[in-house]
């Protein structure tokens, strides 16, 4: 049997990964400023995650929702206090098209509705409403296109406006990220984000975040939105809830009242997917890596907007976008192969850049200068 061959794959076996670094078979270590996208939040192999695992491997690795699970309380306490939603509920699922989909399922049993409102440029997974939502046809099978989504300009106010006085109290949900990451690292404006939630207000549609990549402390706040002051009715996550181990969620607002049965999931909140995701949050908060992730990513966007070629650098924190011009499309390439550093990319030509949150002014300097050499050919 072979494997189902739907990934571009780089020529490079990782045998060995440590804080920010990652080595391959020969022994070659490189710079990961990618964390395997965006999911590498608190750096390769901690000594706390681990132990935080293996320890809970040996006590009992898995049982379904049909008993107590007392580490998801214990979960959803923590993830409270950290990000500053104490009221919010907690769901837990898998991944972040996971998040998504029962985001959107959740907004349209509160208000019986079915029209969703998404933007250009928008990634919100694969799986079937979430990929609906998703601005890229190419990954829409037949099967699941709908008329119930409807694409509007990022950051167009008007545009907005104009869909809620069409669609009014058919609207079900507004579905957004704070910052594009497959689109470029486009930041969504504060008067924009403000807009929405008071639209949604006025009728009675759901503002859901989609934090999948952009939060989880990525911007230097828990959630990217957080920059706008007000606060979404449900936030999704996933990537950097786990580092690397599959879990995810989406905290739900005090309004939404669940029954038995309204959501449900066999993997979703399993005892090791909560100790990894625990793990994760006790290591954010006893390394203050909100304030690194702030400090070093303000560092390296200060640094990258003072060296001629680029574009624009845009972005909030350790989530980075370098655009480049058309006249260096191997950047990206030449980073990884002659630099040894792994970066991501968005089309046409942005370099992402998405370390772990305790990413070092070390390693940023050392980025800084190969990339400095890599623009030169």
């Amino acid at each position: 049997m072979n494997l189902f061959d739907v990934y571009p794959l780089n020529n490079i076996e990782i045998t060995k990964a440590l804080g920010s670094n990652v080595w391959d078979a020969e022994g070659q270590k490189y710079l990961d400023l990618y964390g395997g996208h965006a999911v590498i939040s608190i750096g390769h192999t901690h000594p706390h995650y681990v132990k935080r695992l293996t320890d809970q491997l040996n006590k009992v690795g898995f049982y379904s929702n049909s008993v107590l699970i007392p580490l998801q309380n214990e979960l959803a306490t923590k993830l409270g206090q950290v990000s500053g939603k104490v009221d919010y509920q907690l769901f837990l699922c898998n991944s972040g098209a996971e998040a998504n989909e029962n985001a959107l399922k959740l907004a349209s049993f509160y208000n019986g509705r079915k029209k969703v409102l998404s933007f250009k440029g928008a990634f919100h997974g694969r799986t079937s409403l979430a990929v609906s939502a998703t601005d890229n046809p190419k990954i829409i099978a037949p099967v699941n296109e709908t008329d119930n989504v409807v694409f509007l300009p990022h950051n167009d106010e008007e545009a907005l406006k104009q869909a809620f006085d069409a669609y009014g109290n058919e609207i079900c949900a507004v579905i957004i990220e704070g910052i594009q990451g497959v689109g470029g690292i486009k930041e969504a404006s504060i008067e924009f984000l403000k807009l929405i939630r008071s639209l949604c207000d006025r009728y009675n549609a759901v503002y859901i975040a989609d934090s999948v990549q952009c939060g989880y402390g990525r911007t230097g706040l828990f959630y990217s939105h957080d920059y706008a002051g007000v606060e979404a009715d449900v936030y999704t996550m996933a990537k950097g809830m786990g580092n690397g181990f599959p879990v995810a969620g989406i905290i739900i607002a005090p309004k939404f009242k669940p029954w038995h049965g309204m959501l449900g999931t066999t993997f979703g909140g399993n005892h090791l997917a909560c100790a990894a995701a625990l793990a994760v949050l006790e290591i954010i908060e006893q390394d203050n890596l909100l304030a690194n992730a702030a400090e070093v990513g303000d560092y390296l966007i200060t640094e990258l907007k003072r060296i001629e070629g680029i574009k624009e650098v845009r972005g909030r924190g350790l989530m980075i976008g370098i655009e480049l011009p058309e006249s260096l499309p191997n950047v990206k390439k030449d980073l990884l192969f002659k630099h040894k550093i792994f970066t991501g990319e968005a089309k046409p030509n942005v370099i992402r850049l998405l370390p772990a949150l305790n990413l070092n002014i070390a390693h940023a300097d050392q980025f800084l200068n190969e990339f400095k050499i890599a623009l030169k050919g």
